[in-house]
């Protein structure tokens, strides 16, 4: 105001919206899209304006930026012992059982051997004997094995639009469940699974929900690509990369 500077100037010079620009100004941070987008906008607003960025960053940070769940969890010595020692149980029980069970399995076999041989005049040398010993010991291991094993968990996606956006995502087997289609604020594609993903926006007027955590992305005005591996991790993409779609 005592530069004499409208609204709508900034709005063309930053590329951040009137409504985000004025939210900033009455601290109304709950109009905002997330602290991510609150601190890009102050970043950006304040250069624009001449003023110290990082400091009104840092201020936003110290009075109005929550703390994780983790941090404010008590420090407790002796609850973090137990929680390491817990820990250690449980890596180390299965281990230790499954070698009890080889053990026994063993004992078994040998067992059975024993009596077959005492029970054989012809000893170990007997027709049959060692061929029934093989498949009996390893039988339980084969079993074991294919127990022990479990299919990874596929990742998950869901894309929710903060202003209209167009999508294109394609899955690790090539499919294209969202083959540019048009989101308005508000809307979201279903939860997707798959090994991996490969995505394109329109824009940033969005955000991404990866195995259950939302994730931001920062405000853009041109299209942008990301890479989704099976754990989680984003990566961006080069125009190259990125998949495409017919809407």
């Amino acid at each position: 105001m005592r530069s004499r500077i409208d609204i709508t100037e900034i709005e063309a010079q930053t590329k951040i919206r009137a409504k985000y620009l004025r939210a900033l100004e009455n601290e109304e941070w709950d109009l905002l899209p997330g602290p991510t987008y609150v601190k890009t906008f102050l970043r950006t607003y304040a250069d624009a304006l001449g003023l110290d960025g990082r400091m009104l960053v840092e201020e936003y940070k110290l009075r109005h930026e929550r703390l994780s769940d983790v941090e404010l969890q008590p420090i407790s010595p002796r609850g973090a012992r137990d929680q390491r020692a817990r820990e250690r149980s449980g890596r180390s029980r299965f281990p230790r059982f499954g070698l009890v069970a080889l053990v026994i399995a063993g004992l078994v076999v040998a067992l059975y051997a024993l009596g077959r041989g005492a029970d054989d005049p012809d000893g170990p040398t007997g027709s049959g004997t060692p061929a029934t010993t093989t498949r009996t010991s390893t039988a339980p291991t084969a079993a074991r094995t294919t127990t022990q094993r479990s299919e990874p968990k596929p990742a998950t996606l869901r894309i929710t639009a903060t202003g209209q956006v167009v999508a294109c995502v394609q899955t690790a087997d090539g499919r294209k469940p969202v083959n540019g289609r048009t989101l308005r604020a508000g809307q979201s594609t279903s939860t997707l699974r798959s090994g991996r993903f490969r995505l394109v926006l329109s824009n940033g007027q969005a955000r991404l929900r990866v195995n259950g955590r939302t994730r931001a992305i920062p405000p853009s005005d041109v299209p942008v690509g990301y890479a989704i591996s099976r754990g989680g991790k984003i990566t961006g993409l080069g125009p190259s990369q990125r998949p495409v779609c017919n809407p």
